[in-house]
Protein backbone atom coordinates (compact mmCIF):
# COMPACT_ATOMS: atom_id res chain seq x y z
CA UNK A 1 0.00 0.00 0.00
CA UNK A 2 1.12 3.56 -0.65
CA UNK A 3 2.36 5.70 2.21
CA UNK A 4 -0.83 7.76 2.30
CA UNK A 5 -2.70 7.36 5.54
CA UNK A 6 -4.74 10.54 6.16
CA UNK A 7 -6.95 12.19 3.56
CA UNK A 8 -9.08 15.28 4.15
CA UNK A 9 -11.95 16.45 1.95
CA UNK A 10 -12.75 20.15 1.84
CA UNK A 11 -16.28 19.95 0.50
CA UNK A 12 -19.88 21.00 0.85
CA UNK A 13 -21.34 19.17 3.82
CA UNK A 14 -21.56 15.42 3.29
CA UNK A 15 -25.17 15.39 4.52
CA UNK A 16 -26.39 17.38 1.53
CA UNK A 17 -24.90 15.45 -1.37
CA UNK A 18 -26.66 13.15 -3.80
CA UNK A 19 -24.47 10.05 -3.62
CA UNK A 20 -25.82 8.65 -6.91
CA UNK A 21 -24.02 11.35 -8.87
CA UNK A 22 -21.44 12.85 -6.54
CA UNK A 23 -17.82 12.52 -7.64
CA UNK A 24 -16.42 13.60 -4.27
CA UNK A 25 -18.30 10.73 -2.64
CA UNK A 26 -16.87 8.35 -5.24
CA UNK A 27 -13.33 9.59 -4.54
CA UNK A 28 -13.78 9.25 -0.79
CA UNK A 29 -15.38 5.80 -1.07
CA UNK A 30 -12.42 4.59 -3.13
CA UNK A 31 -9.96 6.01 -0.58
CA UNK A 32 -11.82 4.23 2.21
CA UNK A 33 -11.71 0.94 0.29
CA UNK A 34 -7.93 1.32 0.15
CA UNK A 35 -7.71 1.64 3.91
CA UNK A 36 -7.07 5.38 4.21
CA UNK A 37 -8.37 7.47 7.11
CA UNK A 38 -10.95 9.99 5.90
CA UNK A 39 -11.59 13.43 7.36
CA UNK A 40 -14.34 15.86 6.42
CA UNK A 41 -14.60 19.63 6.75
CA UNK A 42 -16.46 22.49 5.09
CA UNK A 43 -14.62 25.57 3.77
CA UNK A 44 -15.85 27.83 6.57
CA UNK A 45 -13.78 25.77 9.05
CA UNK A 46 -10.48 26.55 7.32
CA UNK A 47 -8.18 28.72 9.45
CA UNK A 48 -4.71 30.20 9.26
CA UNK A 49 -2.97 31.43 12.39
CA UNK A 50 0.63 32.61 12.41
CA UNK A 51 1.14 31.01 9.02
CA UNK A 52 -0.17 27.56 10.04
CA UNK A 53 -3.23 26.23 8.24
CA UNK A 54 -5.74 24.14 10.16
CA UNK A 55 -9.34 22.99 9.90
CA UNK A 56 -11.99 21.71 12.27
CA UNK A 57 -12.36 18.20 10.85
CA UNK A 58 -14.45 15.14 11.59
CA UNK A 59 -13.38 11.56 11.00
CA UNK A 60 -15.64 10.18 8.28
CA UNK A 61 -16.93 6.73 7.43
CA UNK A 62 -18.94 6.13 4.27
CA UNK A 63 -21.52 3.64 3.04
CA UNK A 64 -22.90 3.45 -0.48
CA UNK A 65 -26.46 3.47 0.88
CA UNK A 66 -28.91 6.22 0.01
CA UNK A 67 -30.14 7.92 3.19
CA UNK A 68 -27.49 6.21 5.30
CA UNK A 69 -24.29 7.17 3.54
CA UNK A 70 -22.06 8.63 6.25
CA UNK A 71 -21.01 8.74 9.88
CA UNK A 72 -18.97 11.62 11.27
CA UNK A 73 -16.88 11.61 14.43
CA UNK A 74 -16.33 14.40 16.93
CA UNK A 75 -15.03 17.66 15.53
CA UNK A 76 -11.41 18.50 16.27
CA UNK A 77 -9.03 21.13 14.93
CA UNK A 78 -6.01 19.68 13.18
CA UNK A 79 -2.98 21.06 11.37
CA UNK A 80 -3.67 20.25 7.72
CA UNK A 81 0.03 19.77 7.08
CA UNK A 82 -0.34 16.49 9.00
CA UNK A 83 -2.58 15.18 6.20
CA UNK A 84 -1.09 13.30 3.29
CA UNK A 85 -3.70 14.52 0.81
CA UNK A 86 -6.34 17.26 0.85
CA UNK A 87 -9.04 17.25 -1.81
CA UNK A 88 -10.27 20.73 -2.75
CA UNK A 89 -13.80 19.76 -3.68
CA UNK A 90 -16.37 22.34 -2.63
CA UNK A 91 -18.65 23.45 -5.43
CA UNK A 92 -18.27 26.89 -6.99
CA UNK A 93 -19.25 29.75 -7.36
CA UNK A 94 -15.65 30.68 -7.93
CA UNK A 95 -15.82 33.76 -5.72
CA UNK A 96 -13.44 35.46 -3.28
CA UNK A 97 -14.25 32.83 -0.66
CA UNK A 98 -13.11 30.10 -3.05
CA UNK A 99 -10.02 32.08 -4.04
CA UNK A 100 -9.10 32.68 -0.40
CA UNK A 101 -9.23 28.94 0.30
CA UNK A 102 -6.72 28.38 -2.51
CA UNK A 103 -4.36 30.92 -0.93
CA UNK A 104 -4.54 29.09 2.40
CA UNK A 105 -4.17 25.59 0.97
CA UNK A 106 -1.22 26.76 -1.10
CA UNK A 107 0.69 27.08 2.20
CA UNK A 108 0.61 23.31 2.74
CA UNK A 109 1.06 22.14 -0.87
CA UNK A 110 2.95 20.13 -2.15
CA UNK A 111 4.24 18.61 1.13
CA UNK A 112 0.60 17.83 1.68
CA UNK A 113 -0.68 17.04 -1.80
CA UNK A 114 -3.68 19.24 -2.59
CA UNK A 115 -5.82 17.93 -5.46
CA UNK A 116 -6.06 19.94 -7.63
CA UNK A 117 -3.03 22.25 -7.13
CA UNK A 118 -4.61 25.28 -5.40
CA UNK A 119 -2.42 27.94 -7.04
CA UNK A 120 -3.27 26.69 -10.50
CA UNK A 121 -6.96 26.30 -9.62
CA UNK A 122 -6.92 29.97 -8.64
CA UNK A 123 -5.11 30.98 -11.82
CA UNK A 124 -7.18 28.84 -14.20
CA UNK A 125 -10.85 29.90 -13.99
CA UNK A 126 -12.77 27.35 -15.98
CA UNK A 127 -14.25 29.66 -18.59
CA UNK A 128 -10.97 31.61 -19.00
CA UNK A 129 -8.46 28.73 -19.01
CA UNK A 130 -10.20 27.31 -22.08
CA UNK A 131 -9.36 30.46 -24.06
CA UNK A 132 -5.71 29.35 -24.15
CA UNK A 133 -6.86 26.89 -26.82
CA UNK A 134 -8.66 29.30 -29.13
CA UNK A 135 -8.79 26.99 -32.13
CA UNK A 136 -10.51 24.28 -30.06
CA UNK A 137 -13.38 26.47 -28.82
CA UNK A 138 -16.32 28.31 -30.42
CA UNK A 139 -16.21 32.10 -30.98
CA UNK A 140 -16.10 33.55 -27.46
CA UNK A 141 -16.40 37.02 -25.94
CA UNK A 142 -15.58 37.98 -22.33
CA UNK A 143 -16.77 41.47 -21.40
CA UNK A 144 -19.26 43.53 -19.43
CA UNK A 145 -19.61 46.04 -22.27
CA UNK A 146 -23.22 45.63 -23.45
CA UNK A 147 -22.39 47.23 -26.79
CA UNK A 148 -19.74 44.57 -27.46
CA UNK A 149 -22.19 41.82 -26.53
CA UNK A 150 -24.85 43.28 -28.84
CA UNK A 151 -22.36 43.42 -31.73
CA UNK A 152 -21.26 39.86 -31.01
CA UNK A 153 -24.85 38.64 -31.22
CA UNK A 154 -25.50 40.66 -34.38
CA UNK A 155 -22.47 39.07 -36.01
CA UNK A 156 -23.11 35.48 -34.93
CA UNK A 157 -26.87 35.32 -34.56
CA UNK A 158 -27.73 32.90 -31.74
CA UNK A 159 -25.47 33.15 -28.70
CA UNK A 160 -25.18 31.69 -25.23
CA UNK A 161 -24.74 34.25 -22.44
CA UNK A 162 -23.65 33.17 -18.96
CA UNK A 163 -21.88 34.49 -15.85
CA UNK A 164 -18.11 34.13 -16.07
CA UNK A 165 -17.77 32.44 -12.67
CA UNK A 166 -21.06 30.56 -12.51
CA UNK A 167 -21.58 26.82 -12.35
CA UNK A 168 -24.10 24.07 -12.79
CA UNK A 169 -25.99 25.79 -15.60
CA UNK A 170 -27.13 28.67 -13.38
CA UNK A 171 -27.68 31.89 -15.30
CA UNK A 172 -27.15 30.33 -18.74
CA UNK A 173 -29.30 31.89 -21.48
CA UNK A 174 -29.75 31.18 -25.17
CA UNK A 175 -30.45 34.43 -27.01
CA UNK A 176 -31.31 34.57 -30.73
CA UNK A 177 -30.69 37.61 -32.95
CA UNK A 178 -34.40 38.57 -32.80
CA UNK A 179 -34.77 38.00 -29.04
CA UNK A 180 -36.77 40.98 -27.75
CA UNK A 181 -35.79 40.18 -24.17
CA UNK A 182 -32.10 40.73 -24.89
CA UNK A 183 -31.89 44.26 -23.42
CA UNK A 184 -33.73 43.16 -20.29
CA UNK A 185 -31.42 40.16 -20.00
CA UNK A 186 -28.36 42.42 -20.09
CA UNK A 187 -29.94 44.73 -17.50
CA UNK A 188 -30.55 41.75 -15.22
CA UNK A 189 -26.96 40.55 -15.63
CA UNK A 190 -25.73 44.05 -14.80
CA UNK A 191 -27.68 44.01 -11.55
CA UNK A 192 -26.66 40.48 -10.55
CA UNK A 193 -22.96 40.25 -11.45
CA UNK A 194 -20.03 42.56 -10.78
CA UNK A 195 -17.73 40.52 -12.99
CA UNK A 196 -17.69 40.35 -16.80
CA UNK A 197 -19.92 37.89 -18.62
CA UNK A 198 -19.05 35.29 -21.21
CA UNK A 199 -20.84 34.99 -24.53
CA UNK A 200 -20.27 32.16 -26.98
CA UNK A 201 -21.66 31.24 -30.37
CA UNK A 202 -24.65 28.95 -29.94
CA UNK A 203 -23.78 25.45 -31.14
CA UNK A 204 -26.84 23.64 -32.56
CA UNK A 205 -25.00 20.35 -31.94
CA UNK A 206 -25.91 20.75 -28.25
CA UNK A 207 -29.30 19.22 -29.08
CA UNK A 208 -27.40 15.95 -29.61
CA UNK A 209 -25.56 16.40 -26.33
CA UNK A 210 -22.89 18.18 -24.34
CA UNK A 211 -20.17 15.62 -23.68
CA UNK A 212 -18.36 15.54 -20.32
CA UNK A 213 -14.91 13.97 -20.72
CA UNK A 214 -12.94 13.03 -17.60
CA UNK A 215 -9.14 13.29 -17.62
CA UNK A 216 -6.82 11.87 -14.96
CA UNK A 217 -3.30 13.33 -14.97
CA UNK A 218 -3.92 14.79 -18.42
CA UNK A 219 -5.23 11.62 -20.08
CA UNK A 220 -8.88 10.93 -21.01
CA UNK A 221 -10.34 8.01 -19.07
CA UNK A 222 -14.06 8.16 -19.74
CA UNK A 223 -17.01 10.23 -20.92
CA UNK A 224 -20.77 10.64 -20.74
CA UNK A 225 -23.08 12.50 -23.08
CA UNK A 226 -25.55 14.89 -21.46
CA UNK A 227 -28.62 15.61 -23.61
CA UNK A 228 -30.68 18.69 -22.72
CA UNK A 229 -34.39 18.49 -22.08
CA UNK A 230 -36.55 19.42 -25.07
CA UNK A 231 -37.31 22.96 -23.90
CA UNK A 232 -33.99 23.78 -22.21
CA UNK A 233 -30.67 24.96 -23.64
CA UNK A 234 -28.77 23.50 -20.70
CA UNK A 235 -27.57 19.92 -20.53
CA UNK A 236 -26.68 19.85 -16.80
CA UNK A 237 -28.26 16.77 -15.28
CA UNK A 238 -29.59 18.49 -12.17
CA UNK A 239 -31.69 20.79 -14.41
CA UNK A 240 -33.18 17.98 -16.46
CA UNK A 241 -30.38 16.84 -18.77
CA UNK A 242 -30.27 13.13 -19.61
CA UNK A 243 -27.06 11.14 -19.31
CA UNK A 244 -26.23 8.49 -21.87
CA UNK A 245 -23.18 6.34 -22.66
CA UNK A 246 -20.75 7.53 -25.30
CA UNK A 247 -17.32 7.02 -26.83
CA UNK A 248 -14.67 9.58 -27.75
CA UNK A 249 -14.57 10.76 -31.34
CA UNK A 250 -11.31 11.38 -33.17
CA UNK A 251 -11.79 15.13 -32.70
CA UNK A 252 -12.37 14.71 -28.96
CA UNK A 253 -9.22 12.61 -28.64
CA UNK A 254 -7.36 15.37 -30.49
CA UNK A 255 -8.67 17.94 -28.01
CA UNK A 256 -7.54 15.80 -25.07
CA UNK A 257 -4.10 15.27 -26.61
CA UNK A 258 -3.71 19.02 -27.07
CA UNK A 259 -4.66 20.06 -23.55
CA UNK A 260 -3.08 17.11 -21.69
CA UNK A 261 0.42 18.63 -21.33
CA UNK A 262 -1.02 21.90 -19.97
CA UNK A 263 -3.07 19.97 -17.40
CA UNK A 264 -0.04 18.01 -16.21
CA UNK A 265 2.12 21.14 -16.01
CA UNK A 266 -0.47 22.73 -13.71
CA UNK A 267 -0.83 19.71 -11.45
CA UNK A 268 -4.43 19.06 -12.46
CA UNK A 269 -4.88 15.41 -11.54
CA UNK A 270 -8.63 15.40 -12.14
CA UNK A 271 -10.36 17.50 -14.79
CA UNK A 272 -13.66 17.43 -16.65
CA UNK A 273 -13.96 19.13 -20.02
CA UNK A 274 -17.18 19.95 -21.85
CA UNK A 275 -17.36 19.36 -25.60
CA UNK A 276 -20.24 20.22 -27.94
CA UNK A 277 -19.85 18.97 -31.47
CA UNK A 278 -16.27 19.76 -32.45
CA UNK A 279 -15.67 22.43 -29.81
CA UNK A 280 -14.51 22.51 -26.20
CA UNK A 281 -16.49 25.03 -24.15
CA UNK A 282 -15.06 24.65 -20.61
CA UNK A 283 -12.17 23.08 -18.70
CA UNK A 284 -13.51 22.26 -15.23
CA UNK A 285 -10.77 22.14 -12.57
CA UNK A 286 -12.56 23.07 -9.33
CA UNK A 287 -14.87 20.15 -8.53
CA UNK A 288 -15.63 18.30 -11.77
CA UNK A 289 -18.33 15.66 -11.76
CA UNK A 290 -19.12 12.56 -13.83
CA UNK A 291 -17.28 9.73 -12.07
CA UNK A 292 -20.35 7.79 -10.98
CA UNK A 293 -22.22 8.33 -14.26
CA UNK A 294 -19.31 7.00 -16.34
CA UNK A 295 -19.05 3.90 -14.16
CA UNK A 296 -22.84 3.42 -14.18
CA UNK A 297 -22.78 3.07 -17.97
CA UNK A 298 -20.06 0.44 -17.88
CA UNK A 299 -17.07 2.74 -18.21
CA UNK A 300 -13.94 2.89 -16.11
CA UNK A 301 -13.81 3.64 -12.40
CA UNK A 302 -12.21 7.08 -12.65
CA UNK A 303 -11.99 7.33 -8.85
CA UNK A 304 -9.68 4.30 -8.79
CA UNK A 305 -7.56 5.73 -11.61
CA UNK A 306 -7.33 9.05 -9.78
CA UNK A 307 -6.10 7.34 -6.63
CA UNK A 308 -3.56 5.42 -8.68
CA UNK A 309 -2.28 8.77 -9.98
CA UNK A 310 -2.22 10.26 -6.48
CA UNK A 311 -0.25 7.30 -5.13
CA UNK A 312 2.21 7.56 -8.01
CA UNK A 313 2.72 11.27 -7.38
CA UNK A 314 3.21 10.71 -3.63
CA UNK A 315 5.68 7.90 -4.28
CA UNK A 316 7.71 10.11 -6.60
CA UNK A 317 7.80 13.05 -4.16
Amino acid sequence: MASIRKVAFQMDHISGINIAGDSTFAMALEAQSRGYELFHYTPDRLTMRDGKVSAAVEAMQLRDEKGNHFTLGERERVDLSTMDVVHLRQDPPFDMGYITSTHLLERIHPKTLVVNDPAWVRNSPEKIFVTEFGDLMPPTLITKDVGEIARFREELGDIILKPLYGNGGAGVFHSARDDRNFSSLLEMFGQMYREPYIAQAYLPAVRKGDKRILLVDGKPVGAINRVPAEHDARSNMHVGGRAEPTELTRREQEICDRIGPALRERGFLFVGIDVIGDYMTEINVTSPTGIREVKKFGGVDAAALLWDAIEAKRSAA
